[in-house]
This record gives structure tokens, C-alpha cells and sequence, in this order.
């Protein structure tokens, strides 16, 4: 369906927990993590009846986001159910890769279509303390499997100043190689990111340009994201690019999102959100959800504001937003 910016809204990022197995600093608070209870998570019977009514809107993306979505017990077997909804053609899924190693062929057997693994850094220190304990042989495990295995792979770097910038090139080398696309995030001014200084992706791209040389520019269809992608010479994959706050795409945004605890969010930078959770669980009809959601996408947005004020920030961290 079309929000009343004339934008087709085509994609949902449903997070499905908002814990998990790491601790990454511009993601969660290291300590005095408030988790949600579980009793007020969606269930999963309560999320595919969100993703169906979505569906009959014109939602034919679903991606799965946490937290870590591997950390909920049943993740690969909500996929596997999600696939089978009518209208629904991919279910992907945004992971650390750690819990996703050695499961990727019964998530390809479940539907999944393609997966984005994060990880900001190779050497094993600096992966440590910016995951507050994670280790990167794990998630190169995961990323070596998956695209051994065939399926697409995503591979999300965000850039922070002073912490990780010396590891971008050798990022981008991981698409030299293998079948993945390596994609460099803007570092959003959202929860925890917010203590920390982004590296802007014109500088991103400076210093692609000026370690690979000029690439060439990939106009192929790599998702339904944002991303502009090039392709340095030799290179198996490609190497792409986000940059939401200093290269906004707001006007043409096709995503809305549902937290863990239910809530539809239209836009990462406002709180303006509907409790599809608290109608669910009040014995709204099918007919009655999807006219909310209906009405709440209408109303998205123009654009985040994240340069300049908004009326109704968000506060929250990542993890209970839905990465």
C-alpha cells in the first residue's frame, strides 16, 4: 500500500526478542539491561497474525530483527510459517551469526531467503570489546557456511570514530573472495549510538576508493534496502553503502517496523507507534487490526529528523526498538 507521501510500503522489520548474546556498544547498555518480560512479547501466533493482516496490505518483506533472533527458542520454525502466509515472498533475517552457526541448512530448508550477519571488526580484541565479549571466529564461521551453503549474505559494518575505522578495508575485503555483499551503515544517533561519533559514508567511500581504487557501480538488485553498492575490480561480491543520516532516504522508505512488545513503529527516529498487541489480547477482529495498520502506514512520517528536532524522539535503545 502507499503511506499518503505517495511511498510504497512493502516491507516489515518485526523483532521478535529483545535480548541477546552480546552486549554491542552502540546497541544496549553493557549493564542495567530492563528486558521485557515475556509474558508481554508477541507470541508467535500473534506475530504471523500481524504479518498476515500486513500481507493482505501489501507487505512482501518480512525481516526478522532482534535482539539476536536466534536467542528465542521456535525462530527457524516462525520463518518456516511466515514463508507459507499468501503474499509473503521473502523472509529474511538480521543476526551476530554467532547462534545462527550450524544452522543455516535447516534455515534454508525453513525458507529463509537471505540473511545480514553484522560484524564491525576482524581482529579478534577489537570484535571482543566492541560485542563485550563475542567472538568473530564464530561469526566467520557462520558467514563462510552460509554462503558455502548458497544462500545471499548480507555482511553489516557500522563505522565508529576512533574505535573501528581501521578495520573498514579488510572488511571490504571479505566481498573480494566469497558471494557476499558488505554493506557500511551510517551509525545512527538512536539509544546507546548516541555516545558515539559516526564516520560519515562519504568518508566510507573515500577510503574504499582510495585502497581498491575507483570501482565500478553495481546497479543489480541486491534487496530491498537502501543501499547503493559498487563493485571494486576482482571482486566477487559487492560493497555497499548507507548513509540514513547524512544521505537520508525518507522519501522513498518502504518499511515500518514491529517491536517484540507489539508495538507498530512507523520510523525509527519518532515514538508515534499503535499497541497491536494490546488489541490483539482485547479481541479485535482480523477487519479491526488491519484498518489500524492501515491507517497508522497512512499516517508515517515524512521523514526521521535526526537533523533536527521532532516532537517525539525515540529514547529507546536498539535492542527494544528491533536492530
Amino acid at each position: 500500500m502507499k503511506d499518503l507521501q505517495g511511498r510504497s510500503i512493502e516491507y516489515v522489520r518485526i523483532s521478535i526478542t529483545d535480548r541477546c548474546n552480546l552486549r554491542c556498544i552502540y546497541c544496549m547498555p553493557e549493564k542495567g539491561n530492563d528486558f521485557i518480560p515475556p509474558e508481554q512479547l508477541l507470541t508467535f501466533d500473534e506475530i504471523l497474525r500481524t504479518a498476515s493482516c500486513m500481507a493482505g496490505l501489501g507487505i512482501r518483506v518480512v525481516r526478522l530483527t532482534g535482539g539476536e533472533p536466534m536467542a528465542r527458542s521456535g525462530c527457524l520454525d516462525l520463518i518456516s510459517k511466515l514463508k507459507r502466509i499468501e503474499g509473503i515472498d521473502r523472509v529474511t533475517m538480521t543476526t551476530n551469526g554467532a547462534l545462527l552457526r550450524g544452522h543455516i541448512e535447516e534455515a534454508l530448508a525453513a525458507g529463509l531467503s537471505s540473511v545480514n550477519i553484522s560484524i564491525d571488526a576482524l581482529t579478534p580484541e577489537l570484535y571482543a570489546e566492541m560485542t563485550r565479549g563475542g567472538n568473530v571466529e564464530d561469526v566467520l564461521e557462520c558467514i563462510h557456511e552460509a554462503a558455502d551453503a548458497g544462500l545471499k549474505v548480507n555482511l553489516n559494518v557500522v563505522p565508529v570514530k576512533g574505535i573501528n575505522e581501521g578495520e573498514l578495508e579488510g572488511l571490504a575485503l571479505l566481498a573480494r573472495d566469497m558471494p557476499v555483499d558488505v554493506r557500511f551503515i551510517e551509525l545512527m544517533p538512536v539509544g546507546c549510538g548516541k555516545n558515539f561519533e559516526p564516520v560519515r559514508i562519504d568518508e566510507v567511500k573515500r577510503r574504499i576508493t582510495a585502497f581498491f581504487g575507483e570501482p565500478e557501480a553495481d546497479d543489480d538488485f541486491h534487496g530491498m534496502g537502501p543501499a547503493s553498492y559498487v563493485k571494486p575490480h576482482g571482486f566477487t561480491g559487492s560493497i555497499g553503502f548507507i548513509g540514513a543520516v547524512s544521505h537520508g532516504f525518507c522519501s522513498c522508505c518502504n518499511r515500518v517496523r514491529v517491536t517484540s512488545d507489539g508495538m507498530l513503529k512507523l520510523c525509527l527516529n519518532h515514538q508515534a507507534s499503535v499497541n497491536l498487541r494490546g488489541m490483539m489480547r482485547s479481541g479485535c477482529t482480523d477487519s479491526e487490526l488491519t484498518d489500524v495498520i492501515r491507517e497508522a502506514i497512512l499516517n508515517k512520517p515524512m521523514e526521521h529528523g535526526f537533523l533536527q528536532e521532532v516532537e517525539d524522539p525515540e529514547f529507546r535503545c536498539m535492542n527494544r526498538i528491533g536492530g
